[in-house]
């Protein structure tokens, strides 16, 4: 077998597909991409045997069809170094040699047989698929928003993931961690379908990182995995098994107190009063009043301790509530418009952030849990 490829377009995809490579694997042949040449087009594969990232490469001067494994550490770096032009790949296919070569350079290496590599599975029926076409964009604006909010509690591995609620007119991103909760609901496009899964942060790292150039995604949901395609990568991955918690159930339907603050000002008091929180607990007091709310935190460990005020627009009585000045960093490190818009009932009960206008098309809201505050 014999093609030529440019090595700066060959290091984008190679260093793309090498995101699915585990740091370490239980199967040694998975440290490998699998490459197959048919006719002009090369396909990359990498696989940790739960995920399976596919990339289409074209090439010129091709001989010969077939497969053939290569070490995926050893030739991402190969590429990252070597300059922008055409690389030529010859493979003796008895003894599995590889020699790559250009103009000034000259590199041989050992492949293993294509067929050692594992094949992906598909025990799915197809009967139970569902399929629909949408805009990368609202794959990755609803991973965006959620991700951070992913549990990682062993005992609870439906909060592991992001929970994609498909309905025929929109899509809704779900993820918890029973402190936080991120709600957020898409209708760019209209699936036209109606199912879900739950998707482990892995795939929706890869998702957001490798897809963010392709112009829109076609989706098949499985009974246990999805298949992502685009016109250069298809990925296919599992979900988490069983249900997700119903979201809709916790989230307060009547928080009869508004909190505006501008988002940027509020943001950054709470990064300089969360450097003197105990870091047992990470709770910053908060004192609301109609006109500004005053932030407080302080460790008794090393006495230290420290307030500001920020102004604010509050329309309920004087309140004292206690958060988590990492989770409202979070928080507010995501909402996207420069005022916040806070709704609270009591100090013992959840409070859910807005922005103040959602963009067009979506609508988010997040949810965070109080702290107790000791008298």
């Amino acid at each position: 077998m014999k093609f030529n490829v440019p090595s700066k377009t060959l290091y984008s995809y190679v260093s793309s597909v090498s995101k699915v490579i585990n740091s370490k694997n239980a199967l040694a042949i998975l440290n490998n991409f699998l490459f197959t040449l048919e006719g002009n087009q090369l396909t990359i594969t990498a696989s940790d045997l739960e995920n399976t990232l596919t990339a289409r490469v074209p090439v010129s001067e091709a001989e010969g069809e077939g497969k053939f494994c290569i070490d995926a550490r050893r030739l991402v770096d190969l590429l990252k170094e070597m300059p922008d032009q055409g690389i030529t790949f010859d493979i003796n296919e008895s003894t599995m040699a590889v020699e790559i070569t250009y103009p000034s350079g000259n590199y041989n290496l050992i492949a293993f047989p294509g067929n050692e590599y594992p094949a992906e599975k598909n025990d799915d029926e197809e009967v139970d698929n569902i399929q629909f076409t949408c805009p990368t964009e609202q794959i990755i604006k609803g991973i965006d928003n959620t991700l951070f909010a992913v549990g990682n509690d062993d005992l609870r591995p439906q909060m592991m993931g992001i929970l994609w609620d498909i309905k025929p007119d929109a899509i809704t991103f779900v993820a918890t961690d029973t402190r936080k909760l991120v709600k957020y609901r898409n209708a760019l496009s209209a699936p036209g379908v109606a199912g879900s899964c739950i998707l482990p942060i892995k795939p929706a790292t890869v998702l957001k990182n490798v897809f963010a150039k392709e112009e829109t995604v076609n989706v098949t949901i499985e009974p246990k995995s999805a298949t992502f395609e685009s016109a250069s990568f298809t990925f296919n991955c599992r979900f988490i098994k069983g249900n997700f918690p119903d979201y809709n159930r916790v989230i307060p339907t009547n928080n009869p107190y508004k909190l505006t603050v501008d988002r940027q000002s509020f943001l950054n008091a709470v990064r300089r009063v969360g450097v003197f929180v105990d870091p047992g607990h990470g709770l910053v007091k908060f004192k609301l009043t109609p006109d500004k709310v005053i932030l407080k935190a302080q460790d008794n460990n090393f006495q230290t301790s420290a307030w500001e005020s920020v102004p604010c627009d509050f329309t309920g009585d004087e309140m004292v509530i206690g958060f988590s000045a990492p989770y409202l960093i979070e928080i507010f490190g995501t909402l996207p418009t420069s005022d916040i818009v806070i709704s609270l009932s009591d100090p013992s009960r959840p409070g859910v952030f807005l922005p103040s206008e959602d963009k067009e098309n979506s609508e988010l809201l997040m949810l965070l849990m109080p702290m107790i505050i000791s008298a």
